[in-house]
């Protein structure tokens, strides 16, 4: 995708000072990683979004290095929200998208939720919007069944069994949700994202959010109900890996199922979860066309 320079760059927002890479001029497009994962799984998707004139930023979400733990250690989805809303402002507003991958899907959402005035146009990626996990969670039982880390994860010796090994836990889940996928150094990067003093519980805190009280701030409860129950009203397009072993495209079928007329959804052969890694022209090219509609 071109040997564009990709920046680092540190960023203060939300009162937190948040690592990012950075490439481009032009129009915002903000893009999210999710677990476990790290900010340099955009590279590709950045440098084909500054060659098409766009200012494209990927920041190491709040609780991996070398952004760090937050300061009030909460990791629920209106923080995460709020992160990227602070980051546009941070960044020099004006017309914005915003991209998400896993846990970066649903902070995208929450995003454009809060401050919809923030962002002309939303992509989600691999965790779909419209209340399909909470369907999935529910009532179906080979979703339950790939969704066993989650529970895991609320266990006290899980950062052990995570950590354990090298983070060998971390090597299993690349295999099983992107079966057949050699991910190289993003495994590696993924790793270090998570090696930092308290990034790995903080990482597992983003879990510990969405199932209890833990990691929450109760005064951000009216926020996070907006983003448990509300869709982002702007232009939204879905992608999901035809192969992913950790949300099924079963799922992502459910969501196009529910999808409102804003939405556009695509399922793409030969990937799997880190479909922006498997699939990289494929991706950079759908995230660069919705910009391409909305932006401009």
């Amino acid at each position: 995708m071109g040997s564009r320079r990709v920046d680092e760059i540190r960023v203060r927002a939300n009162g937190m000072d948040v690592a990012c890479l950075a490439a481009g001029d032009g129009p915002l497009v903000l893009c999210l990683h999710g677990f476990p994962d790290s900010a340099r799984s955009w590279q590709g998707v950045v440098v084909a979004l500054a060659d098409a004139g766009y200012r494209a930023v990927a920041p190491s979400m709040r609780g991996y290095a070398p952004t760090g733990p937050s300061p009030d250690g909460c990791y629920q989805t209106a923080d995460l929200a709020r992160d990227a809303n602070a980051l546009h402002e941070a960044l020099g507003g004006g017309p914005a998208m915003v991209v998400g991958h896993d846990w970066g899907a649903p902070a995208a959402y929450g995003a454009a939720i809060l401050e919809p005035e923030r962002w002309r146009a939303v992509v989600g990626m691999a965790v779909p919007p419209w209340g399909a996990m909470g369907r999935a969670l529910l009532g179906n039982l080979d979703q339950v069944q790939r969704s066993w880390y989650m529970f895991l994860f609320q266990h006290p010796l899980a950062e052990h069994l995570v950590s354990s090994g090298d983070f060998a836990f971390i090597e299993r889940l690349w295999r099983q949700w992107s079966p057949g996928f050699d991910a190289g150094r993003a495994v590696d990067d993924a790793k270090d994202a998570l090696r930092g003093d308290g990034c790995l519980a903080a990482a597992l805190g983003y879990y510990r959010a969405a199932f209890g009280g833990t990691h929450r701030d109760p005064s951000r409860a009216d926020e996070q109900q907006r983003v448990g129950s509300d869709a982002p009203v702007q232009p939204l397009r879905y992608l999901h890996g035809a192969d992913d072993g950790c949300i099924g495209a079963d799922v992502a079928r459910d969501a196009a199922a529910h999808a409102p007329p804003n939405a556009d959804v695509q399922i793409l052969e030969g990937a799997g979860h880190f479909l922006q890694l498997e699939r990289p022209d494929a991706v950079a090219a759908a995230v660069v066309d919705w910009a391409g509609r909305h932006l401009r």
